[in-house]
């Protein structure tokens, strides 16, 4: 198990920016899964000003969307395809090929998730999957109880999100919400990951994923089993630990 504990905000986004860069410059063909969300926004966003200055080879990398907000429009301002494409994709210049995400609408989603493993599987596999974590322990939308074994499906989202989300897009009640996602198998599947997390909200949660059991009520804990993933913490997030 590999901790990292950045010292500044800063220091936390520039760690989190080059471990991406890095493996483009290693692999220029890699396959790499992005997550959306407060903690990784400065990420992507640090990653398109490197290129600007320090312009490196996109063009045959694949990126990927973790999940993806179902039942509104791909071009919802919370949507992953969006916010992806706002933060990073269209600032590097990467085409639609090379960009792969779950649909946001669709009438027939098991097919949808499976063709999205299909197609990651179909580029070789994932080679770096950068996660974030939420409060009560999530990844992507694979919320407590989700099963440890389970593939790419669509489930729900929390309860707080839902809610924001139906504001915002004026959706009735009668409308589903949900979230499409690379389940909890898919994620293990990956050769490296780099889960991130920072913030004093998420100190409980990091200290039951790497110090509590592996178990369904924290999907997050599965990580502790994966053979290469890097914990990227800063100082806050880590204050738990007791290691």
């Amino acid at each position: 198990m590999k901790i990292t504990i950045a010292n500044s905000e800063r220091e936390f986004d520039c760690t989190a920016a080059w471990r991406v860069i890095g493996q483009m410059l290693a692999r220029p063909a890699s396959v790499i899964g992005l997550s959306t969300g407060r903690t990784t926004g400065n990420m992507h966003r640090l990653i398109a000003e490197i290129h600007k200055q320090y312009p490196f080879p996109v063009g045959k990398t694949t990126f990927f969307g973790l999940d993806e907000v179902t039942g509104v429009s791909r071009y919802y301002s919370g949507a992953c395809y969006t916010m992806l494409k706002t933060e990073l994709i269209d600032a590097l210049g990467v085409d639609d090929d090379h960009f792969l995400m779950l649909p946001t609408q669709c009438d027939d989603f098991s097919r949808a998730c499976a063709d999205f493993r299909q197609e990651i599987a179909r580029r070789g596999g994932i080679d770096l999957l950068m996660l974030g974590l939420g409060e009560n322990g999530h990844l992507g939308f694979n919320q407590p109880g989700s099963p440890l074994g389970g593939e790419a499906w669509v489930t729900r989202m929390n309860v707080e999100l839902e809610e924001r989300i139906r504001r915002e897009t004026n959706t009735p009640p009668d409308v589903p919400l949900g979230g499409a996602t690379l389940g909890l198998k898919d994620i293990m599947q990956a050769r490296r990951i780099v889960l991130v997390a920072k913030g004093r909200n998420k100190t409980e949660i990091v200290h039951r994923m790497l110090q509590g059991p592996v178990t369904p009520d924290v999907p997050a804990s599965i990580l502790q089993l994966h053979p290469d993933c890097e914990f990227l913490l800063d100082a806050e997030a880590s204050a738990g630990l007791t290691f």
